[in-house]
């Protein structure tokens, strides 16, 4: 014994649950998905699911990051404009496949669901904008930015438009866009006009 207390999880368990989930969302959007219907499609209990997940919110958010989290790698390319450049047109690429069209649907759904809010802030927008805000820091300690910018801003003047697009405005989000977005930011916080 490790001295843990309860069982560790069953990988094969887990990953047929987060499997079922992310398929469940993709074929009838979250309202439809249940729990009943997770255990069901998974063949397990829900009281398996609920020993792991506090939510529906929860599984069904852990379930589109376990599929989605090979799309979105983080680059190390040595440039913090590339590395932006990269790591944001794989972001807008990803928003406007069909399985990031399930980010528009679960944002909306957060706007009455706070416990799908809190999942889908702590397990995708976070982990999002700490990648961003590496990559940025990276620069600023390779001299390429400039030291005393506030990277918090510089990732909302970054990313805040590609939503703003996706979730407002409905105007193209392409390579062309980002790629342009990405050179207007980088007038303000590079250290040297390249």
């Amino acid at each position: 014994m490790d001295g843990k207390r309860g069982r560790p999880r069953n990988l094969e368990a887990q990953n047929s649950i987060l499997s079922a989930s992310y398929d469940l969302l993709l074929e009838n959007g979250f309202q439809a998905v249940t729990v009943d219907k997770i255990a069901e499609c998974a063949q397990v209990s829900k009281a398996t699911i609920y020993k792991w997940w506090p939510n529906k919110a929860a599984v069904i958010m852990d379930g589109f990051l376990y599929a989605a989290s090979e799309r979105l790698p983080v680059p190390d390319t040595g440039s913090a404009y590339d590395d932006i450049l990269i790591h944001a047109t794989n972001l807008t690429k990803f928003l406007t496949s069909r399985e990031g069209t399930i980010i528009k649907q679960l944002l909306g759904e957060g706007q009455f669901d706070s416990g799908l809010a809190d999942a889908y802030r702590d397990r995708y927008f976070r982990p999002r904008r700490l990648e961003a805000g590496s990559l940025l820091e990276k620069g600023v300690e390779r001299g390429e930015l400039k030291k005393n910018i506030d990277i918090d801003i510089c990732i909302d003047l970054i990313y805040g438009p590609i939503f703003y697009r996706l979730l407002v405005t409905g105007e193209p989000l392409d390579e062309s866009y980002v790629q342009q977005l990405i050179v207007n930011a980088f007038e303000g916080i590079r250290t040297i006009k390249q």
